[in-house]
């Protein structure tokens, strides 16, 4: 088939390479978000989708939306048997829709219905979900609701993060759009509505989401940081500033010296702070303006007074 690949972050790039490897599809064009300023300087860069494709010589596509006359023009000039899409980030509109004619194919990291929206796998690590996966579906006008052509599951690690869950679904998922892509192509494959049961959703989890209450219970704590990481990054209050927790917290069972957010050392290289349950140990942290560093290196810096709390 005649392939126009939509996609943008670095979590795209696998399955934009799983499909130019493939034998049986020609990627003709990518579309991707406009260079976004990035980096100290604010300089215009391309997204990586966009700069893989570059590189694989491939036509790259920029319209500030997907409605922009001119785009719609090239795309029905292109005249894509179908569109992959993995996180392009911006929405479709009917008439675009339906120039493809297989339409538009999009990997979205979940076992749909489930966690239906912008934060998929930031949402399974903070729900504490065992297992999550990626589905292709055919997209409709509904958030993520269009039927369903194939799944594949993935084990949520008692320690990942958003980050490292996604770059795994990021590749076993690219292998689940090219066989998608494979099955339109020969007939083989048809897409099967989503059941009206179990569906929940993932809107984008913001700033303020990621600001830890120390009065929650401790495994709810470590889902905050491990669904956070690597952002918007799990945040506390110190001394009027932002400290970033980026992980890894170590629940101590059993222990509950501290009160909920009190901070204290417990030795030379152990940092404890208590929950609404029992203590934890954080490993790194990140104060307002600096570097991430060891938790406890920023407590001895900081000189830690004795009954000192987060949040307070």
């Amino acid at each position: 088939m005649r392939l126009v690949f939509a996609g943008t972050p670095e979590v795209a790039v696998p399955a934009l390479d799983a499909l130019l490897a493939s034998d049986q599809h020609e990627v003709v064009a990518v579309v991707t978000r406009p260079d976004a300023p990035a980096g100290r300087g604010r300089k215009l860069v391309a997204s990586p989708v966009a700069q893989r494709a570059e590189e694989a010589g491939i036509e790259v596509l920029k319209p500030a939306k997907p409605s922009d006359p001119d785009f719609v023009a090239r795309l029905t000039e292109l005249a894509p048997d179908c569109c992959p899409v993995v996180a392009y980030g911006a929405l479709l509109r009917p008439g675009t829709l339906e120039i493809p004619k297989h339409g538009w194919v999009n990997l979205h990291f979940s076992l749909l219905p489930a966690w239906r929206g912008a934060a998929p796998v930031q949402h399974a690590v903070l729900a504490g979900d065992e297992v999550t996966g990626a589905s292709t579906f055919l997209i409709e006008q509904g958030l993520d609701s269009g039927p369903v052509y194939g799944v594949i599951t993935e084990e949520v690690r008692p320690t990942d993060t958003s980050g490292e869950l996604l770059t795994r679904l990021s590749h076993s998922g690219a292998r689940l759009l090219a066989a998608t892509m494979d099955g339109i192509a020969d007939g083989s494959l048809h897409a099967v509505p989503q059941p009206a049961e179990g569906v929940t959703l993932a809107p984008k989890i913001t700033v303020e989401d990621a600001r830890i209450d120390w009065n929650l219970p401790a495994l709810r704590i470590d889902r905050v940081v491990r669904g956070c990481a690597p952002a918007p990054g799990a945040w506390t209050e110190f001394r009027g500033e932002r400290l970033k927790v980026t992980g890894p917290v170590t629940l101590l069972p059993g222990t509950a010296e501290l009160a909920p957010g009190q901070v204290a050392m417990a030795g030379k290289n152990s940092v404890r702070v208590g929950t609404g349950s029992h203590d934890i140990e954080l490993g790194e942290v990140r104060p307002q303006g600096k570097k991430e560093m060891r938790a406890a290196d920023w407590a001895r810096g900081a000189r830690l007074e004795e009954g000192e709390r987060f949040g307070a």
